[in-house]
């Protein structure tokens, strides 16, 4: 079984070869049933960086586990989720996991962040940084739209989430297969939730009510954060909590 993580890259040129390594220094999850290692790939999508990034990325390409992407010009976080999941789909994934590379997500965490979809139990994972784990303790005021962003997606998602702003995000390749992107920016992470919340799979022939199309199975996962500030790196603003909340609009109501 291949396990695709998808990483989009913009100007993490200080960050970047450390997320390689950590990457290196775990391994790979292993199957709950067999314990047998899954196939990782890591699909590396560079947004049009102006740093080094490129250079750090070519530098992997020839490595078997390592797949890079690159645009010619930034394009935004979605735009680069995009490219990352149609190469993870070319390259036969089934099971997708998307990470930063801005070193605030541990890869440890992927394990059990994938294994309700591994154990037959979920098609999505969505990560919480407020489970219990340990997070950096950074911004109030961050921490207080997150609240009220998830709230306000939940009440049309009809979802229970405690926070739909989390990276950490795990799918089936056949949630994979159906998934619309269309947001550039940091918009993508409520349209993605969603898209999930609406989406009907085919129900297969071991589940109750097989040959019946049914809503996802959605699961929550406790992952540990370690932010950083502004001076370390961080791009999110503002103007991306008021996108956040149209996309919420956008996605639930109008489309």
């Amino acid at each position: 079984m291949k396990v695709a993580v998808i990483i989009p890259v913009y100007n993490e040129e200080a960050t970047l070869s450390e997320v390689i390594a950590r990457f290196d220094a775990t391994p790979p999850p292993a199957h709950p049933v067999t314990g047998e290692p899954l196939n990782r790939r890591l699909v590396i999508v560079d947004d049009g960086s102006k740093d080094g990034s490129w250079s750090i990325m070519a530098s992997y390409g020839d490595r078997g586990d390592v797949v890079v992407q690159r645009h010619d010009r930034n394009r935004g976080k979605g735009a680069a989720l995009k490219t990352g999941l149609h190469a993870a789909l070319a390259e036969g994934a089934d099971v997708f996991i998307i990470h930063d590379a801005d070193l605030e997500y541990d890869p440890r965490d992927h394990a059990a962040a994938i294994e309700p979809i591994l154990s037959g139990r979920a098609d999505a994972v969505i990560g919480t940084r407020f489970g219990g784990r340990t997070h950096r303790v950074l911004y109030f005021w961050h921490y207080a739209a997150n609240r009220m962003i998830t709230l306000f997606s939940n009440m049309l998602t009809n979802l229970n989430l405690s926070d739909i702003e989390c990276c950490t995000k795990a799918f089936t390749r056949r949630v994979a297969q159906q998934l619309t992107i269309t947001e550039r920016r940091f918009g993508v992470e409520p349209e993605i939730i969603a898209r999930l919340a609406k989406m009907r799979l085919r129900g297969a022939q071991d589940e109750p009510g097989a040959g019946v199309d049914r809503g996802l199975r959605i699961y929550e996962v406790a992952v540990s954060y370690s932010g950083r500030t502004y001076a370390e790196g961080k791009k999110i603003t503002w103007r991306d909590g008021i996108s956040a909340l149209r996309c919420i609009i956008v996605y639930n109501v109008l489309r």
